[in-house]
């Protein structure tokens, strides 16, 4: 039964734990994403979030809380630099599980745990959809293109063309659609 049970406690004792929470989010923070096990990875996300929504505020005070849980003062500085800069208007949310498999020696599920915004291949996606999106512009003006045959055609339509060429055209125009049907 798990009454009362919180959090995972990972079968370590209660310093272990803490401990290894600690330098996987140091980890976490230095390298932006880790390789480890789905229930680490759920025990970090619950451990290291409330950390990142407290470096929005940069004081003292929340610099002093969150040196409390990292025992890292470089780990505690990128935090409020780099990674508080990037999330500073995302309102939660900060990290990210991804599932690759089972581990080899033991078959435990492993996971990918890393900071949403640090991934560049999302963010290069977006990009890449924005300039999608003046491709499709430009087959608007492609229009402008299609009024230069049109004008050529008028040209042609004026010298003497023979109606046979016409009939030709209805003659494939049929065959097309018999083949279609079969």
């Amino acid at each position: 039964m798990r009454h009362g049970k919180k959090f995972n406690h990972l079968g370590r004792t209660a310093p272990h734990r803490k401990a290894m929470l600690a330098n996987m989010a140091n980890s976490l923070i230095e390298h932006k994403r880790i390789n480890t096990t789905v229930a680490k990875a759920k025990a970090l996300k619950l451990y290291v979030e409330p950390l990142i929504t407290k470096s929005k505020n940069d004081t003292t005070h929340s610099r002093r809380v969150v040196f409390s849980y990292l025992k890292n003062k470089y780990a505690v500085t990128e935090l409020f630099r780099e990674v508080a800069a990037k999330i500073g208007d995302r309102p939660g949310g900060y990290t990210r599980i991804i599932k690759t498999g089972n581990r080899l020696g033991d078959n435990a599920e492993m996971c990918m745990i890393e900071l949403v915004d640090f991934n560049e291949i999302y963010t290069n996606e977006k990009k890449a959809a924005a300039k999608k999106s003046t491709r499709r512009r430009s087959t608007k003006k492609s229009d402008a293109t299609t009024e230069a045959p049109v004008a050529e055609a008028k040209v042609e339509d004026e010298a003497p063309v023979s109606e046979e060429a016409p009939k030709a055209e209805k003659k494939d125009a049929k065959k097309d659609d018999a083949e279609k049907s079969e």
